[in-house]
């Protein structure tokens, strides 16, 4: 196992950000699909995508959504962070192979409450936007080093 410190509600400031970096692939859109079920072909069939309006096979729009929901949890805040709300705006298509950057940023805290507002942004590697919106999430009090657990495997049957 590893560990990770996160981020404590005190110790953000506005204009605080962080960023993380995935090169998405095709078992990662196939993995995704299994996960929620949506098996629409622009996503998993070559031959349908093809002669869609992308050319070819896409990542399911939320898929940058799990990007920022990865970045919330085990990063930035970090473990502990509980998502209250997420608005997304999908502006262009992620492809398999694409290498994706998230960005967030702290925007706003809440005076009264361990709440924060989050800028956040996926870039692809042509500088690209592909996804921005803004999350809404409790922030731990406490700063604490997190044993984080392995993460499940699966295999493709």
């Amino acid at each position: 196992m590893s560990s990770t410190i996160n981020h404590a509600y005190s110790s953000l400031s506005i204009g605080d950000s962080d960023q993380l970096t995935h090169t998405v692939t095709e078992g990662d859109v196939r993995l995704f699909a299994a996960s929620s079920g949506d098996n629409n072909p622009v996503h998993l069939d070559h031959d349908y995508a093809k002669h869609s309006r992308f050319g070819g096979v896409i990542a399911h729009g939320m898929y940058s959504g799990v990007l920022i929901s990865r970045m919330l949890g085990t990063q930035f805040p970090g473990p502990g962070t509980i998502y209250l709300s997420q608005t997304l705006n999908f502006r262009a298509p992620v492809r398999p192979g694409d290498t994706l950057t998230v960005n967030v940023e702290v925007i706003a805290l809440h005076e009264h409450k361990p709440v924060a507002t989050l800028a956040c942004t996926v870039i692809n590697q042509n500088d690209e936007l592909v996804t921005d919106g803004e999350s809404v999430v409790l922030v731990p009090k406490d700063a604490k080093e997190v044993e984080m657990p392995p993460l499940p495997r699966f295999e493709e049957v």
